[in-house]
């Protein structure tokens, strides 16, 4: 299901009123990022914004997590998943969610960091589960 979408319309305008009232038409685009939709203005240089942004996106955070989470079960930091969940006060299943993203293939892992990935992949559907072969999680992907 894809949701309505907007697209920039012409240059932005001020109009003045006869009672001096000012109006200006800014033309906006929606774009989707990692699953959110974000309004971006014209000439506001989407591109570069996504490279420049401090904050990182929902996916981004919860492949940090997995990767965090992964490597203090390797060093014996934690004994399970379990002790994991107590620690960060969530359940077994959102740490295991987070640490399967770990196995996702490398260029599907590019695609998160860069914030690429096809509309409507969601972490909910990539991180229950995934296939263990790389092929089959690109062909996964496609079809969402």
């Amino acid at each position: 299901m894809k949701g309505p979408t907007l697209e920039v319309s012409g240059p932005a305008a001020e109009v003045v009123a006869s009672d001096g009232s000012v109006t200006l038409n800014i033309p906006i685009a929606l774009r989707r990022r990692s699953g959110r939709r974000v309004v971006v203005s014209q000439g506001s240089g989407f591109e570069s914004e996504r490279r420049t942004r401090t904050g990182a996106t929902p996916l981004q955070l919860a492949l940090a997590r997995g990767h965090r989470w992964l490597r203090m079960l390797e060093a014996g930091e934690a004994a399970s998943m379990s002790e994991i969940a107590r620690r960060e006060g969530t359940d077994h299943s959102y740490v295991a969610r987070h640490i399967n993203l770990t196995l996702l293939a490398p260029d599907i892992i590019a695609a998160i960091l860069d914030e690429t990935l096809p509309d409507g992949v969601r972490l909910h559907k990539i991180s229950i589960n995934p296939p263990a072969q790389w092929e089959r999680q690109r062909q996964e992907l496609l079809i969402l």
